[in-house]
């Protein structure tokens, strides 16, 4: 079961291999505003300088200005001396935003899903599509993660039976 957009949806599993396991059961609710905070918010406090937001996300300002400027960022408000004001849901955006930088999905696709949700419910399937495909990377990288990390553990296995191996001939 996978969340998209508030919504619980079944999607099925593109690879033979045993899929990893989710670390907390699904909720049911949209990741990107269920999604624990990077940093602990002052309670009551929805808005907060860049430099807060940096101390938050470790994102630079600069990263979070070119955001704002190529559409990831919709709209960040700005004080009356025209200063940005973040919101929580502003910041719980970024924490999402990093997921998606994680998964690897170009910077491009990443702006046409945030264009895709200011424009509404109309674009629901659009946006799982763009999901579902940046999920099915995510599995054939974590396919060649897991024959990377078996490689890896037969060497290792070698070299640590190597050095038992003279302490069994000597006696």
């Amino acid at each position: 079961m996978t969340v998209i957009d508030g919504t619980s949806r079944s999607i099925p599993a593109t690879s033979t291999r045993p899929q990893p396991q989710p670390q907390r059961p699904s909720t049911g609710v949209d990741a990107c505003t269920a999604a624990p905070e990077a940093h602990p918010r002052p309670a009551g406090k929805d808005s907060y300088t860049i430099s807060e937001v940096v101390a938050f996300t470790g994102l630079t300002a600069h990263t979070l200005r070119w955001y704002e400027r190529i559409g990831l960022m919709p709209h960040v408000d700005r004080s009356h001396t025209g200063q940005r004001r973040f919101s929580n849901r502003d910041l719980d955006w970024l924490v999402f935003v990093g997921k998606l930088r994680l998964t690897g999905m170009p910077v491009a696709d990443m702006v046409r899903y945030a264009e895709l949700l200011r424009v509404g419910e109309s674009t629901f399937e659009e946006r799982q599509e763009l999901l579902e495909s940046t999920r099915r990377d995510v599995i054939t990288r974590i396919a060649e993660l897991h024959d990377t990390l078996a490689v890896l553990d037969h060497k290792i296995e070698y070299y640590a039976g190597a050095r038992r191996a003279p302490e069994r001939h000597s006696a």
